[in-house]
């Protein structure tokens, strides 16, 4: 088993994990916050995008998720739009990372972009993420599409 283990600590950075992260499924239950260390978590159910390149003509792998976690230092505040954290259950999709720099930088936002207009921003200090998977993958049987 190969357990993605990667940190962000620039916007570069950040595009990777954002590659990796296209289309994990996240509860809105599973979205946390911890003020006083300043860290803000999210697990998700993240699409394997890096087994997709293996599927060949003669090796047919089936599609898959793993169980990972999501986290990001340094956070000093969170805003949400679109999102009721009234209804843990609710599912998204997460679509992308951005990072918006500050005009005195490392400082900046950092956004989570959901589909249907679902959206977190972190007021963050620099950019200091991490993102693991925490255990063995599972088949699913489709692959994420999008209409362009």
């Amino acid at each position: 088993m190969d357990f993605l283990k990667l940190v962000a600590l620039d916007d570069i950075d950040l595009g990777i994990l954002s590659a990796h992260l296209q289309d994990a499924v996240v509860k809105v239950g599973d979205l946390a916050f911890e003020p006083s260390n300043r860290r803000f978590a999210v697990a998700c159910n993240r699409f394997v995008w890096e087994n997709e390149t293996r599927r060949g003509f003669l090796k047919k792998t089936p599609h898959e998720r793993r169980r990972s976690i999501l986290h990001f230092d340094r956070v000093q505040h969170v805003r949400a739009a679109g999102i009721n954290r009234g209804r843990p259950d609710d599912v998204l999709s997460l679509l992308a990372l951005n990072f918006i720099p500050a005009e005195e930088t490392p400082t900046g936002v950092v956004e989570l972009i959901f589909s249907g207009d679902a959206a977190l921003r972190l007021d963050v200090e620099c950019i200091e993420a991490r993102l693991t998977d925490l255990g063995a993958a599972w088949e699913t049987p489709s692959r994420p599409r999008h209409d362009v």
